[in-house]
């Protein structure tokens, strides 16, 4: 674990500032230093608990990166308050490049980013679950998924069996034991680009812890409550032959960042971007 910064990004206990009458984020407060990333795909059902379940009005953004959507996702986030992003190019990895792509263009970039998905209002409404732990200085924070009746990851048994075996072959191949592979996260922005992220599909969540381990990102992993999906469907976990294919990836993104070299940055040099 590294020092904690000097200038932390999560909330801590003598910095929890009240609401600006305007609706403007106080000044000082966390969450103005925090955008929130939505990756998103055909979720008008689900999305709105999960906008309204956000503290829109005191975080830096709110950026809802729609993958092709044909229903009404789109225009439900941005009646809400989020900036939509469109990636034609399906997948969860491109919607969320796509998403920090246009925040590290931004004349102020957020100090920290909070992956979400669209369709868990819970974690929406528990953001300083993730954020606190970059205050105590963790680089990434893990929101391990942990259910009413105390099971941990996916709720399906397919999609959780699998989520083992692939943590057990990351722990054997990266000497470093993790608890999930969870969607709800948050991560410095600095260390985000350390990671030089590619991975376009299904293999995003496991590129960035697995890449966090071999930069020494300091990673704290948190309890985070997991409920039902808010409404729709699951693109992946909901029908088992995508969870094959899901699976496959994961082995082959193992294999890929085993492999793969990895520069470490003198401090102060900034990632060359692809």
């Amino acid at each position: 674990m590294t020092n904690p910064p000097s200038d932390p990004v999560g909330p801590t206990d003598s910095d929890r500032p009240t609401r600006d009458p305007a609706g403007r984020p106080p000044r000082g407060d966390p969450l103005s230093r925090t955008a929130v990333l939505i990756p998103a795909l055909d979720e008008e059902q689900a999305i709105p608990a999960v906008l309204e379940a956000l503290p829109i009005s005191r975080l830096h953004s709110v950026v809802v990166a729609d993958n092709g959507s044909t229903d009404n996702t789109a225009a439900i986030a941005r009646a809400a308050g989020a900036t939509v992003v469109r990636e034609a190019r399906r997948g969860y990895g491109a919607a969320c490049l796509a998403g920090i792509r246009h925040l590290s263009a931004l004349a102020t970039p957020p100090a920290a980013i909070v992956f979400l998905d669209a369709d868990h209002p819970e974690n929406a409404e528990r953001l300083p679950i993730v954020l606190e732990p970059l205050a105590r200085g963790a680089d990434l924070a893990l929101g391990v998924r942990v259910a009413p009746d105390g099971g941990m990851g996916n709720r399906r048994a397919h999609a959780r069996w699998g989520n083992r075996v692939v943590l057990v072959t990351a722990r054997l191949l990266f000497g470093h034991r993790f608890r999930d592979l969870p969607p709800f996260r948050a991560i410095r922005r600095d260390a985000l680009e350390r990671l030089a992220m590619d991975d376009r599909d299904w293999g995003w969540t496991l590129q960035m812890q697995l890449r966090a381990v071999r930069h020494r990102l300091a990673i704290e992993e948190v309890d985070a409550p997991h409920l039902p999906r808010s409404g729709g469907r699951s693109k992946i976990s909901g029908r088992l032959g995508m969870s094959v294919r899901v699976g496959a990836k994961m082995f082959y993104t193992l294999a890929r960042e085993r492999i793969r070299p990895v520069k470490q940055l003198p401090s102060g040099e900034e990632p060359e971007h692809e």
